[in-house]
């Protein structure tokens, strides 16, 4: 079964980056000189999830207008050796398919996916936190899990460990380990208190997930921070059927931090741009 389409909740309002986020959406923040959102894009359309399924907020145009022409800029530019600097988008232009849908209040992870509902339908998909940078040389994290649902055919949460000090800051995750880096999920807990945690195997912001999560949202109650939390949809469809968890290969940055942000520019700049 192939997932072509990978929902973006990309409605958040960024207050760790205020001022810069008043009127720029975080999303559009850039690594160098391509936004965050982008490298999102690219990594689902190298999965094969080609329809690009936009959860916005108000004061997200930015993220629209990104994913379109410029008419001016192209006409601008053109013949000239500034060309070479939308190559990228424009790649990603033509081979993904954008569609757009406001969440109007901000409730969590779990109303934002189920906001994305109507974009999505009745079939298994990915979802890509932005804020999750995730890089590696070989196949992206979404093109990992897309090949571990062919297997599984079931929900799979990304995770990595994290010190235990911090697993209050994620959902965590404990379970039967299937082999190296797989495991089938017992227990989630959105931000735990360390003391408490059931382990300190992380949720990042890589998901796939199978339809009947929608049904599963609407049923589930606010969780922490009063919030409907995925984690604890999650944790449902767990216990119901099979939800799956895998320690990806690659290198993740937490952008939605400061720390992190400047940590993954310089990485980007470095290893990307420095040695070319």
């Amino acid at each position: 079964m192939k997932i072509t389409k990978c929902l973006f909740p990309v409605a958040g309002y960024g207050t760790r980056f205020l001022p810069a986020t008043k009127s720029m959406p975080k999303e559009m923040l850039p690594i160098v000189n391509k936004p965050l959102v982008q490298y999102g894009v690219e990594e689902a359309i190298a999965a094969g999830m080609t329809t690009c399924a936009m959860v916005t907020g108000r004061g997200k145009r930015a993220i629209a207008d990104h994913f379109d022409i410029s008419y001016e800029l192209e006409h601008q530019i053109s013949g000239s050796g500034k060309e070479v600097y939308l190559q990228s988008i424009r790649n990603v232009l033509d081979k993904g398919v954008f569609t757009m849908v406001r969440q109007r209040e901000m409730k969590g992870l779990g109303h934002a996916i189920l906001t994305g509902q109507s974009l999505i339908g009745n079939e298994p998909f990915g979802v890509l936190l932005s804020d999750d940078l995730c890089l590696n040389d070989g196949p992206g994290v979404l093109s990992q899990m897309a090949e571990l649902f062919k297997q599984f055919r079931c929900s799979i949460v990304a995770i990595q460990e994290v010190p235990h000090a911090e697993v209050g800051s994620y959902g965590v995750i404990a379970g039967e380990s299937l082999r190296d880096g797989i495991y089938r999920v017992d227990q989630m807990v959105e931000k735990p208190d360390p003391k408490d945690a059931p382990s300190n195997l992380a949720i990042i912001g890589r998901y796939i997930l199978t339809p009947d999560i929608f049904d599963i949202i609407r049923e589930t109650p606010p969780g922490a921070n009063g919030e409907i939390q995925l984690t604890d949809a999650l944790q449902i469809q767990a216990k119901r059927g099979c939800v799956m968890a895998y320690k990806f290969k690659g290198r993740r940055f937490d952008c939605g931090s400061v720390p992190g942000f400047v940590e993954a520019t310089n990485y980007v700049y470095e290893h990307y741009y420095a040695k070319s």
